[in-house]
Order: C-alpha cells, then structure tokens, then sequence
C-alpha cells in the first residue's frame, strides 16, 4: 500500500466522559495505513535520523564543550551562552513553526529546517570567535524547532493502529539512543580528531536525510483551517516562553532575585515577563479563537483527557530524566576518573537498553496497553536512578554503572515514544503539527526546569559539602573558602585536577566526598520526580490494546 499523499483524517472517539475532539477537517482523505511498506519504512527512517541529528548535536556539543573554551579563549558567559542560545529559539519558535507546518506543509517545514541546520553547522564549525559561534548556534537552534515538530506531526499523520506504534517507538528510540551516543562520538571527536566536527558530522548525514525527504516523505498540511495569520499570538508565544527558558537557565549565572553587587536580577525580570506574556498569549487565543479568527493553538486541545493529562506527565518526565543526564557526567569525570571518551562510553549502555527495546514494542503493544508500557518504563528509569543513587561511591564498579544504564534505557524506550503516542492518540491528524508543538515545548520547558532545579540543587549541595568536609581539616579559612569556589564554580569538574596532586590527597578526597553526597542527593530528586511523573500517568485514559 502507498503513503497516502493527502493529510489523512480518520475520526477519534473520546472516551467515556471526555469533551469532544476537536472538530476534524471533514476532509475524504483516505485513512492512515496500519502496516508499513517499502516507501513508508524509508520514509520513517528518514524522520527518525532528522530528529536523531538533532538530539545528537547537542549532546555533542556538551561533550565537545571545554575543548571549545580552550581552542577559542571563550569566557565562561560565552561558554553558557553557546548552549542557552540553541535552547532559547528553540523553545521560543516551537509553538509557532508547528503551527506553520500544519498550515505551509509538514515536509516542507522538514526540509527547510534541514538545509537550514546543516548550513548552520558549517559555519559553527569554522567559527573562530565567540559571536561567530554563539550567532550559528541561534540558526541551529531555529533549524532543529522546524525539524522536531514536523517530524513528529508527520508520523501522527502517515500512520495509524499498528503502524503508528511501531513509528513512535523508533521515534523515541532514535531520541533516547542518540542522547546516549552523542556524548561517546563527542568524546571521540575531542580527544582524537577536532572539535568543529561535532558540527560538520550533520553535514553528510543532512544531505542523506534531504535525499529521503524528496524521494519518500509526503506531504501533509491542514487544508480546513481558515486563511489568515495570528502575529499577535506568535509574538506573545515567541517572547514568552523565550523570557521563561532565559530565566530558568540563567538563574544560577545572574542570581535568582539579586545580583552579587545587590541589584535586581535580569532573570527575575525576565521571568515575571514571561509568565505576564503567556498568560496574555493563552487569552487572547481563546478571544480569537470564540471570534471564529484564526488562532496559533487550538485551546480545545485541552479538553482532551489524553493530551491534558499526557503534556503534564510529559513535563514532569522530562524534568526528572534530566537529572541523571545532568549529573552522571559530571560525576564521572570530575570525581571518578572517567575521560570524556570513557565517560561517553558508559552512558553507550543506556543507548543499547532503549534500542533493544524498541525492536520489541510492536509485539509487546499486542499484549499491554500504551499506558502500561509507560507506567513500567517510568518505574523501570525510577528505579534504575534510585539504585544509582544508592550505590555510587568512589568504588562503584564500571560493570555497576552500566547495568543502571541499561535498565534505564530501557525504561526510557518505553516510556518516551509511547507517552508521545498516548498524548497525541485523539488528536485529529490535521492539528497533530501544533499538538506536536504544544508537547515538545512542554518537553523542552521541563528539561529546563530540570537545568535549574537539579542543576542548582547539585551545585548548591556541592558548595555546602565541600565546605563542610574542607573545614573538617582544619585549612586556613581563606584557603577553604577559595577551594570551595573552584569546586562549586566548575561544577565539579576542578576536583579531577586536585587528584593528580599528591600533596592535596586529603583536599581532594574532601572535595570528591562532597561530589558524591551532592550527587546523591541530586539522583534521589530525580527518581522522585519520575515516581510523579509515574503518578500523573494514572490519570491518563485506559486505551484497549490494539
């Protein structure tokens, strides 16, 4: 059977006691195949590595990361900016760009993002300033919020029934697998080639995905919406959520409410700012939308159990797998002796749990429901952080380590991809681009949440550790007061040099216990967070197994 080259439109029926769908398009568009053929399966493995790229390329980077500093002499603001730049376009214009694909043509959008994400790349590889880079990081970071949501709306689109579980699930696979890859691949970049491939790599795999794109990905758009456009309302989207992720990643950098010389913080600023502008943005599309005026989302899509319940578990999720992402690198190099490479070669373990799973999803969907699938995947990650966080010390075992990790991939293969499908199951395929959007924004926002809540809690438990364990050996008050900077500062990373110093045994096993407890206490939160995240699924519909 052929991709069907129409937007597909099949009815959902809401379960028992839930609002209506949104209304559908009333188009006669054939249904969604629930088997995949030839042109279909290219067209899925096209998808899957344009999202892939993009989860690649940030792990990459952060890997790749402090060979940067050193080889362009940056700052450490301009270090953080080279992150924060990439997060904040793409928070800002995820709403915005789904909207658009749905209305433009979902692989359109997909194609453009593409060309535009390699074309970024190159320039960010052959960068030699701060500004050259930071500037190139902004154009990858609108190219990867046209990529995400049309990917993800196309899938919702091109498939249905068995067909859709199997593309979720190596749509997840593909987001989970290469989150754990990048930072081997980063690791290997910067230790025995240069750190401008962490770039150019998207180069020759962005001309395979544009080849697939042309040759198998059809084109799927919303032809019931009314035209005319809604400025007012990507505005507010766009500043709004763009003020909110500013302040959730600056937090630490800028001070939360003051600055160190007393004055009001940017970040409070800019965090009141944002949450005014959303709160306008969400009322004035619920005005336009009673007006019968086209709007950027439509609000209705609330109303439906499956995706008011999904996008907040979602968020939650994201928050908490954040946690060990976070904190397991810095942990391995900084206390226990783990390189770049090594480190990306442990985290290599949970990439196999999330790729062996997803090879089994189609046939284990016959037999449990989506939202059991979830539930014991978010038990599995809880449970694998849990255990982390029991076991790690300076004597943990690699073998240990790994073991979590696989555990843990696999609950993230479970989980990720079918909590996707659950929350876009009853979402008519014509407005899976903004839903698509809505939960990747969602997504995005939790993760970082996850930067400042965990990555605060980490730094703060590590200044107050380290300071404790240092006053405990009687040091000069100004000496403990410095070492507790540079540890606290570098979020760990300066206690791998104080361990190569024979005379600073004890500082160094000072400052190394205080990265464990801090760790601890880090990984305790996050498996917390997904034991509720575990909770929310609750009040997600039982869907019948297929």
């Amino acid at each position: 059977m052929s991709i069907p080259q129409a937007d597909p439109n099949p009815h959902t029926t809401p379960g028992a006691g839930e609002p209506a769908a949104p209304p559908s398009s009333g188009s006669d568009a054939p249904a969604p195949p629930e088997h995949i053929d030839k042109r279909g399966w290219l067209a899925l493995a096209c998808i899957a590595l344009g999202v892939s790229i993009v989860i690649m390329d940030a792990t990459i980077v952060n890997v790749a990361l402090p060979v940067v500093i050193k080889d362009l002499g940056l700052t450490a603001a301009d270090a953080q900016w080279i992150n924060a730049a990439y997060s904040l376009v793409f928070a800002a214009l995820l709403l915005t760009l789904g909207r658009l694909g749905d209305l433009r043509g979902r692989r359109r959008l997909f194609l453009s993002g593409m060309i535009l994400f390699m074309a970024a790349s190159a320039v960010a590889g052959a960068s030699t300033t701060a500004p050259m880079l930071i500037g190139s990081r902004l154009a990858q970071g609108l190219g990867a919020a046209m990529i995400v949501p049309s990917t993800l709306s196309t899938l919702n689109a091109m498939f249905s029934g068995r067909a859709r579980t199997i593309a979720f699930a190596v749509w997840g696979s593909a987001i989970g697998g290469m989150a754990a890859i990048g930072p081997l691949i980063g690791g290997w970049l910067a230790a025995d080639a240069s750190w401008r491939w962490a770039f150019w790599l998207n180069i020759p795999i962005g001309l395979l995905i544009v080849i697939g794109i042309i040759r198998a990905v059809p084109e799927t758009r919303d032809t019931a919406t009314a035209p005319g456009g809604d400025p007012v309302g990507v505005a507010l989207s766009a500043l709004g959520m763009g003020a909110i992720v500013f302040a959730l990643i600056e937090g630490q950098w800028f001070g939360w409410w003051r600055q160190d010389n007393g004055s009001i913080s940017p970040v409070a600023l800019a965090l009141t700012a944002g949450i005014v502008l959303i709160v306008a943005f969400i009322a004035y599309e619920r005005r336009r939308a009673a007006a019968g005026r086209p709007a950027l989302i439509d609000l209705r899509l609330f109303t439906l159990r499956s995706f008011r319940s999904g996008v907040i578990a979602a968020m939650i999720v994201a928050l908490g797998e954040f946690g060990l992402l976070f904190t397991l690198p810095l942990l391995l190099q900084g206390s226990l002796g783990y390189s770049a490479l090594g480190t990306g070669g442990v985290i290599v373990a949970l990439a196999l749990g999330t790729f062996l799973i997803s090879g089994m999803l189609p046939r284990l969907s016959t037999r449990m429901s989506r939202r059991a699938i979830v539930q014991t995947g978010l038990a599995l990650e809880a449970l694998a952080v849990a255990a982390l966080a029991l076991t790690v010390s300076t004597t943990i075992p690699t073998w240990l380590i790994c073991a979590l990790l696989f555990l843990y991939g696999i609950g993230v293969g479970m989980a990720t991809a079918q909590l996707t499908a659950l929350l876009l199951s009853d979402v008519p395929p014509r407005q899976s681009g903004q839903a698509s959007g809505i939960q990747s924004t969602i997504r995005q926002l939790g993760s970082a949440l996850g930067v400042a809540a965990l990555g605060g809690l980490l730094i703060n438990q590590l200044t107050n550790a380290t300071q404790h364990n240092l006053a405990a050996l009687q040091l000069p008050a100004t000496t403990t007061d410095a070492l507790t900077t540079a540890v606290s500062q570098s979020a760990g990373t300066a206690i791998a040099e104080l361990q190569t110093s024979p005379e600073r045994h004890d500082i160094a096993q000072a400052a190394t216990n205080a990265m464990i407890t801090a760790s601890q206490t880090t990984l305790w939160i996050a498996a917390a967070t997904l034991c509720v995240g575990l909770l929310l699924t609750l009040s997600l519909p039982r869907t019948p197994t297929p």
